[in-house]
């Protein structure tokens, strides 16, 4: 019953972390335009993004030191502190100030909730515990913009931020159960070497993701370019050796997460916006293309929690559909080509990466000594955070330098869906040689949980 009150716990605080990022998007417009601070729009965003990083790397670290209760109890009272500042806030400047907060705070709980799965639950339970955390996510995006759009019209913007700090309370009460007499204290006792260095990486990260980011709109072509070069120096340093030539094991994890993830989200982002430009589809119709990719996505990882397929099977298979169903996408910008074809195009490609998404989040613990979880969390979800972010400010850019030809970005997602595809065989590494103690080789037999 502990561990029933743990997972619901768990996941109901990963669905809030969810709701919140999609409520976000929707209520911003009108939040903009109340408190009179369009041009700091996209502040609004890139800072939220920029504190993830830096709170993904020490969080990661944190938990790997000390255990990941106290990075977790930061992280919720960040998150829900952040968004009352922000559903307070009298000035544009002020909720940009609530949304560093939040972001802060909403990294250092996801990378813990990892920690926490490592440790509480066996190995043989984290497929199913990973595919609840995807449908977590997924979820929301279907039924959140209903329930935006209701709280916006009925009780204005305010009521978006301000609802899910009292959700937090009740998701924590339900967390506090949970963990009553769970071994998840405690963690390694020697100092972190270079965490320091890997903090002012990840802010320097940050800062080159936010270039990219602003240089992808209105021509900032040099911002775009610097914001590259930033990156090219700074995100090496908070990934494992080797993600970015793709080295057999955790460096393909977290390289092939990244380029899913970015292939998906760029392509993503173009699809509504092409099917009401290009087939003058509206609104909601448009939407109904991304809920059926969201449904699927949740069938998907239904299915890699059972085990249904193998993990490698997952991840070539998952690989492939987001490609094929990137190529049918791109094929309905041809006129002669049916409208109907965006439908279950999203479809594919939603179940393909609803089988990759969670099976990486299962690889990353399998390839992780003890004490390592955090970190090596941290460098998952850094890596498909930054990722992302790159892809959909270069094909952003490449769209609007080519006319505005839709074509080009499901071209140049294809081409990282592909990429996936290659990589995709070099994720499985040679298993952890154990030491006669029964530690991974190179790790003290007194490491990992207390």
């Amino acid at each position: 019953m502990t561990r029933k009150a743990l997972t619901a716990g768990l996941v109901a605080l990963m669905s809030l972390v969810a709701f919140e990022y999609m409520a976000v998007a929707i209520a911003m417009p009108v939040v903009a335009e109340e408190l009179g601070g369009l041009e700091l729009y996209g502040l609004a965003f890139s800072g939220a993004m920029a504190a993830s990083v830096v709170g993904t790397v020490l969080g990661g670290r944190w938990a790997d030191l000390r255990g990941p209760r106290a990075p977790l109890w930061t992280g919720v009272a960040g998150f829900a502190a952040g968004l009352a500042v922000a559903g307070l806030a009298p000035s544009m400047e002020v909720l940009i100030a609530g949304r560093f907060v939040q972001g802060f705070g909403g990294a250092l709980v996801s990378v813990a909730l990892y920690v926490l799965v490592a440790r509480v639950y066996p190995e043989e339970l984290h497929p199913r515990i990973f595919s609840l955390f995807a449908t977590a996510w997924v979820v929301p995006s279907m039924v959140g913009p209903a329930i935006v759009g209701v709280l916006t019209d009925a009780l204005g913007w305010r009521s978006v931020f301000l609802l899910v700090p009292f959700l937090t309370g009740a998701a924590g009460l339900l967390l506090v159960r949970g963990l009553a007499g769970q071994p998840v204290s405690g963690g390694q006792r020697a100092p972190a070497p270079g965490l320091s260095a890997k903090i002012t990486w990840a802010a320097v990260t940050a800062v080159g993701a936010v270039l990219m980011q602003y240089g992808s709109t209105d021509g900032r072509l040099p911002l775009l370019i610097a914001g590259l070069v930033v990156l090219a120096v700074a995100l090496p340093r908070l990934l494992p050796p080797g993600t970015l030539r793709a080295a057999r094991g955790l460096p393909s994890v977290v390289g092939l997460r990244g380029l899913a993830a970015g292939a998906f989200f760029a392509a993503e982002v173009m699809v509504p916006l092409m099917l009401r430009e290009e087939r003058e589809l509206s609104t909601t119709a448009a939407g109904l293309v991304l809920t059926g990719g969201a449904l699927s996505w949740s069938f998907a990882s239904w299915l890699q929690g059972r085990e249904v397929f193998g993990q490698r099977t997952n991840l070539r298979l998952g690989s492939a559909m987001i490609a094929a169903g990137i190529v049918a996408m791109g094929a309905v910008t041809i006129p002669s080509v049916p409208l109907a074809v965006a439908y279950p195009a999203w479809i594919v490609t939603g179940f393909g990466i609803g089988l990759i998404y969670p099976t990486l989040s299962v690889l990353t613990l399998e390839l992780s000594a003890p004490g390592e979880q955090g970190e090596n969390s941290s460098a998952l979800q850094v890596g498909e955070s930054v990722f992302s972010v790159v892809s959909v400010a270069v094909t952003g850019a490449l769209f609007l330098s080519a006319g505005r030809e839709y074509w080009v970005v499901f071209a140049a997602t294809l081409v990282m869906a592909l990429a996936g595809l290659a990589i995709a065989p070099r994720a499985f590494g040679r298993p952890r040689q154990v030491s006669e103690a029964g530690a991974p080789a190179g790790q003290p037999s007194g490491a990992g949980p207390a």
